[in-house]
């Protein structure tokens, strides 16, 4: 305490030479205080005033009484706080032990406290040693004179409050400096919590990325332990689940080693950059490869059974990206687009010219718009519909009938319409004379694909569709031994219907008759039972039905065995480029054997296990079949409930045509149900042929072979999922050509979910950011990885022609 001011000390009067003797120690200790301040400046300040250990112990002492007067105005919020924490003492050692060189480490617990308040009082630190300064001098001057003693008043009323202060606040003006440091990382921190707002799926994610579909139909109590601890949705429990180190906030070990990884792989990007190029076709934006291979076209011994319309793979599939037609914007919503779409989008006139008077297709200013009619329903597909049903009650739309073929479908307003009764329609037309009639098809958001009755079987399960139709569709069922319809004999369920409308079942012309006098006589040797032929007033058309034979009885009092029976070596589910034959194959006796028995009602038969999935049976996911099935779909109504609907940002209201590149049980399809979205599921040819199961569950798919292009236009689908697909077949055909491939299929704007390996997950990140995708999230964990990307409408401006598809 300074008492320089007064003049007596205990009740005696000062004398001359005391007064002197005064003045020379004033001065003396003047000239030591202005050299000590000056030498505090090079003094390390955690070493002042602790000349000795036992010093470095009070201090040790005083740290949380420092903490108290540090944070001023909050002290009693803060003494609260620290009552509460009983990691203090820990810290105390902290600072005890390593004094003279306190590691970032050391101080962050009480920065991170304290941040706060130093955000409210950015002059905290700057007071803090202007007072540790002026002390020192102060403590010297006790015994001073009365010429600096009002200056010394001032900071002696200060001193007097602060004094227990002095080595808390050497220690604390250090952490300050820490504290602004940490302030700083935790606005770094905020930003990495701002671009994982990308990845709030993360927290549903982290229960199923590590399982993908080969690990997953077995983790129904990995599942149920996901569940729990995701069931009150706190914010803490985002943080538990998402952190390994040190609750919330990386050490900065990990930190330096994420950016020399990031900087790494970085490197390594640019060192394994993608150079894509534009795709010069004569087909230019329609550009499909496996059905523009005008080479192998002109080199066709023969087109009589359309052979120029079959698929026909170029050696080695394109790496070039498909362009877009001038003028390309976002397709028009679903239920919107069933009615018109954007003529830039299909530019294409020759069919609205050509069926413009059938209520096809019309050109109306900037779009394309379907009345909803065609050659066999003028007045209305709706109609149409619902007239078949009053012909026929037991076809039962939505319910007996769930999934149609429809052959030679137009621009497939049928199977548009028939959404409004719960009715998928798989249409097929060929890429022909009808100009990207398919096109237009998906364009409007109705299921389809190019293909052609000629030469091979058509790529589905033998017994899974429950109706057939053809409106008028001309194709030749009569001829060469009725090999076409026997094509549909052996895709239609036992019991299956087939709907015909075309001409012959209701003109009387010559060619007319003739043809339905042939289709008479091929149908009752193939067995077929003619249950209806009635003629719509409205329409002026009509319709004939027939019913496949669901015994063999018939087959076996036939008179003549034509069509012949197939060979028992013959199997019916062989579809992938295998050549038709003009035979039948006898109808499923067996109760257990699929075919035997009508599928359940729709919708009970999209979630229960198919009835000739045996226990017996190992499925594929290595449990008995039934629970393999029923894993499978509790597993994806798991992630498309906790992850795809509510927790990746996608605006499900702009999704309509889905396709599941690798479908299994179709558990991804049955779980996007009650959406507005159709699924096109494909299996693989290499991998276990499960197609069965999902037509039997009122879905439908394809097969095909990823090494090869698809049979659909560019820019078809709005959604593409593919788990656990590219890591199994990127030895095998290329990385970057089945990359190009989705690239060509998805739209601009459309998403791109990929689960697979974490490896490969990086790879087609690469990848994709080359194609100036946009990544909306990654995500990995047990070396599994998620993927969630959207196409731009970016272009590469280098072309690549390719030779075999120019005219």
């Amino acid at each position: 305490m300074a008492l320089g001011k007064y003049s007596r000390v205990d009740g005696r009067k000062s004398s001359n030479y005391c007064s002197t003797v005064t003045i020379v120690v004033f001065v003396a200790l003047c000239l030591v205080g202005v050299w000590m301040m000056t030498s505090s400046s090079v003094v390390p300040e955690q070493n002042l005033d602790l000349s000795s250990q036992g010093k470095k112990n009070d201090l040790s002492t005083q740290v949380t009484e420092g903490k108290e007067s540090y944070n001023g105005g909050n002290e009693s919020n803060n003494k609260a706080g620290d009552e509460g924490n009983p990691t203090d003492e820990g810290k105390s050692k902290q600072f005890e032990d390593t004094l003279g060189d306190l590691p970032e480490d050391a101080t962050k617990g009480d920065a991170l406290v304290s941040q706060e308040e130093n955000h409210s009082n950015p002059q905290q630190t700057e007071s803090t040693s202007e007072v540790k300064q002026e002390e020192k001098s102060t403590e010297q001057k006790e015994d001073a004179g009365e010429s600096e003693s009002e200056t010394q008043s001032e900071k002696a009323t200060d001193d007097s409050d602060d004094k227990k202060e002095d080595g808390p606040n050497k220690v604390d003006d250090k952490d300050s400096e820490a504290g602004e440091k940490n302030e700083n990382k935790s606005v770094g921190e905020e930003i990495k919590e701002g671009s994982d707002e990308k990845k709030s799926v993360e927290n549903s994610v982290d229960q199923e990325v590590g399982q993908g579909s080969d690990e997953n139909a077995d983790g129904e109590k990995k599942d149920q332990s996901s569940s729990a601890v995701f069931s009150s949705g706190t914010q803490s429990d985002l943080l538990n689940e998402t952190t390994t180190q040190n609750g919330a906030f990386l050490t900065q070990a990990s930190e330096s080693k994420n950016e020399k990884e990031m900087q790494k792989s970085s490197g390594s990007d640019k060192e394994n950059s993608y150079i894509w190029k534009l795709c010069n076709s004569t087909a230019g934006p329609d550009y499909i490869p496996c059905l523009d291979n005008l080479e192998a076209i002109r080199n066709l011994r023969s087109t009589k059974h359309y052979e120029h319309r079959e698929r026909h793979c170029p050696d080695n599939p394109p790496t070039c990206l498909v362009p877009l037609p001038e003028g390309y914007q976002h397709s028009v919503e679903w239920p919107m687009s069933r009615e018109k779409i954007w003529y830039h989008n299909v530019p294409h006139t020759k069919l609205a010219e050509i069926k413009g008077h059938q209520n096809w297709v019309k050109v109306s200013g900037e779009y394309l718009t379907f009345p909803g009619g065609g050659t066999q329903f003028k007045h209305g597909a709706l109609h149409y519909i619902d007239f078949i049903q009053q012909s026929f009650p037991e076809i039962a739309w939505g319910k007996q009938t769930r999934v149609i073929l429809d052959v030679g479908c137009g621009v497939a307003s049928f199977g548009g319409y028939l959404f409004e009764r719960d009715v998928l329609a798989m249409s097929l037309a060929p890429k022909d004379e009808h100009e990207a009639q398919v096109q237009f098809a998906l364009e409007r958001g109705i299921p389809a694909i190019s293909a052609v009755m000629g030469t091979k079987r058509l790529p589905f399960p033998s017994r899974v569709f429950d109706v057939v139709h053809c409106a008028r569709c001309r194709v030749p069922w009569h001829i060469e031994g009725g090999k076409l319809l026997l094509e549909l004999n052996r895709v239609l369920r036992p019991g299956g219907l087939f709907v015909w409308s075309a001409t012959p079942v209701y003109q009387k012309l010559p060619e007319d008759v003739e043809i339905w006098e042939a289709m008479q006589k091929l149908t009752n040797a193939m067995c077929w039972e003619l249950v209806s032929k009635t003629k719509d007033r409205v329409n002026g058309v009509g319709v004939a039905v027939y019913r496949k034979p669901t015994s063999n009885e018939c087959y076996e009092h036939r008179s003549k065995d034509a069509p012949p029976i197939c060979q028992g070596s013959d199997d019916p589910n062989a579809a992938w480029n295998v050549p038709l034959q003009a035979c039948m194959h006898k109808a499923p006796v067996t109760p257990s054997e699929r075919g035997s028995q009508w599928p359940e009602p729709w919708p009970a038969r999209l979630s229960k296990s198919p009835y000739w999935l045996l226990s017996s049976q190992v499925g594929v996911y290595g449990k008995p079949a039934p629970e393999d099935f029923t894993a499978d779909y509790e597993h994806w109504k798991h992630v498309v409930t906790n992850s795809y609907l509510n927790g990746m940002g996608i605006n499900w209201s702009t999704v309509r045509n889905v396709m599941d590149m690798r479908a299994i049980y179709g558990g991804f399809a049955a779980a996007l149900r009650d959406l507005n979205v159709w699924v096109m599921n494909v299996v693989s040819v290499d991998a276990p042929d499960t197609l069965p199961i999902i037509y039997e569950r009122g879905l439908f798919g394809i097969y095909h072979d990823w090494c090869e292009s698809f049979s659909t236009y560019p820019r078809s689908y709005d959604l593409v999922h593919a788990d656990h697909l590219f890591s199994k077949i990127k030895t095998k055909c290329g990385l970057p050509a089945i990359v190009a491939e989705v690239d060509r299929i998805l739209r601009p704007g459309g998403k791109l979910i990929v689960r697979d390996k974490e490896e490969t997950i990086t790879e087609l990140e690469s990848m994709l950011k080359s194609m100036q995708y946009e990544i909306n999230m990654t995500y990995s964990k047990d070396k599994e990885g998620l993927l969630y990307c959207q196409k731009t409408m970016w272009r590469p401006k280098d072309v690549e022609t390719l030779t075999y598809a120019i005219a």
